[in-house]
């Protein structure tokens, strides 16, 4: 990065109030900022971080001046910064041209203009690779696997058959799209493979994290709707079913033919009983376990869930409990002496 203040405030729409000639040449935290960087501050409570900062020019909102500080007034100063951090980014993201002389394609894949296939990729016969994707080393892609446009799968990703994967996607390294769902009979004292022949569609615009598993459905589809955003190390089980716009958090957990709503937020290390269904625009608390049907626009917490009100008193009073014991064990012993006087009285 190496931009003048000017150009900055351009580039984001803001007003600058400072020096314009100062060249940027980082981006950092408030806390972690040295002289060359800017940064910003979005939440008035770390005001008093912008006059200690070592950054040289803060992204501030529109009515904030801190004296001695070039700053950059916007509407909204984490979604300027963010802008920033996004160009910044793609100037660093994988620079993939042409199909790399390791890789391995089936001669009948098709492979759009200006697509990018990496070092020791497998394409298997019949996939499709769309129009400014990257695919990035050691990536497999099965067959009759298809990839839209403008994805990026980046390396190590294993993205099974017949799996269908939208427009400007991203899939980070590690995920697998499409192994089996987990799916067996007991028989006797064994368990029996139960084939798992659907598939899973992935939406436009969504965005998958490291290590995550996503299965294929028994019949149908598993679905990952358009705009979701997925973090690392989330387990989706086959036949489950996510909207659209929805933030999966890391470490979740979601079993088979579940369904969640538009707009859901699961939140990290939450586990969602299989059949179960998860409104629009519900919000179910870290570590929670999501056991019946929530309705939408409901908060959820605890485990088992229940309504978030209700579960944090519940929480508050089971702290209270030795308290409560101790409270109940006097009132017992007051009951006592009261009982025992009553009977001298009669």
């Amino acid at each position: 990065m190496r931009q003048t203040l000017t150009e900055i405030a351009q580039l984001v729409g803001g007003k600058l109030v400072g020096d314009g000639n100062l060249v940027m040449t980082g981006i950092s935290g408030i806390k972690e900022a040295v002289p060359g960087d800017l940064t910003f501050l979005a939440n008035s409570k770390y005001l008093p971080l912008a006059f200690s900062t070592k950054a040289s020019a803060i992204i501030v909102g529109r009515d904030v001046v801190i004296e001695g500080k070039s700053v950059i007034q916007t509407d909204n100063p984490s979604m300027a910064f963010a802008r920033i951090v996004s160009l910044i980014k793609e100037d660093l993201s994988p620079k993939v041209k042409g199909i790399h002389s390791t890789a391995v394609i089936a001669p009948d894949v098709f492979i759009g203009e200006g697509a990018g296939i990496g070092p020791h990729v497998v394409i298997e016969s019949g996939a499709r690779v769309g129009k400014g994707s990257i695919i990035c080393a050691g990536v497999f892609i099965g067959q009759k696997t298809s990839i839209g446009e403008s994805t990026l799968i980046y390396p190590n990703v294993t993205i099974r058959e017949d799996v269908s994967i939208g427009n400007r996607v991203i899939i980070h390294s590690g995920a697998v799209i499409g192994s089996d769902g987990f799916g067996y009979l007991q028989v006797g004292d064994h368990h029996v493979k139960i084939p798992q022949m659907g598939t899973v569609v992935v939406e436009d615009d969504v965005e998958i994290g490291a290590c995550v598993t996503v299965d294929r459905a028994r019949f149908d589809k598993t679905l990952i709707g358009r705009g979701t955003k997925i973090d690392n190390l989330v387990q989706i089980a086959h036949n489950v079913r996510i909207g659209e716009d929805c933030l999966i958090i890391a470490l979740a957990g979601i079993a088979g033919s579940a369904r969640i709503g538009n707009n859901a937020i699961i939140a990290g290390q939450v586990g969602v009983a299989g059949h179960v269904t998860v409104g629009d625009r519900a919000v179910v608390a870290a570590q929670s376990g999501i056991t019946k049907d929530v309705d939408p626009g409901t908060m959820m917490f605890g485990t088992p869930a229940d309504e978030y009100s209700k579960a944090t008193r519940v929480m508050a009073h089971v702290k209270r409990l030795p308290r409560y014991a101790d409270e109940i064990r006097e009132l017992k012993k007051k009951v006592q002496e009261l009982e025992a006087r009553q009977g001298k009285v009669s």
